[in-house]
């Protein structure tokens, strides 16, 4: 996966989640981030790899999201490991 196609997918992944009413207030609270906060970094790797990570805690999220957007669920950690922050870390 591509930087730009981890950020679209990521993007889409923040559309979904600001539509779940059930999930954009715990997101918000847990990142302290305001719906102008959300707004302003949409376009930020960064902001959208912290997206992922807030889905990727629970996998009933990565589950319900990847079932109501037709994607697979590997997608999201995978599009994860592209974005700022999400490269794999070996301790040898």
């Amino acid at each position: 996966m591509t930087p730009e196609a981890a950020e679209t997918y990521a993007l889409s992944v923040l559309t979904w989640l600001v539509g779940q009413d059930d999930l954009i207030g715990i997101f918000m609270g847990s990142s302290g981030a305001s719906i102008d906060d959300i707004r302003e970094n949409a376009q930020s790797p960064e902001f959208l790899g912290a997206v992922l990570d807030f889905v990727l805690m629970d996998d009933a999220w990565v589950l319900r999201y990847a079932s109501e957007l037709s994607q697979k669920p590997e997608h999201m950690m995978q599009a994860r490991m592209v974005l700022p922050g999400g490269q794999a870390v070996h301790w040898t």
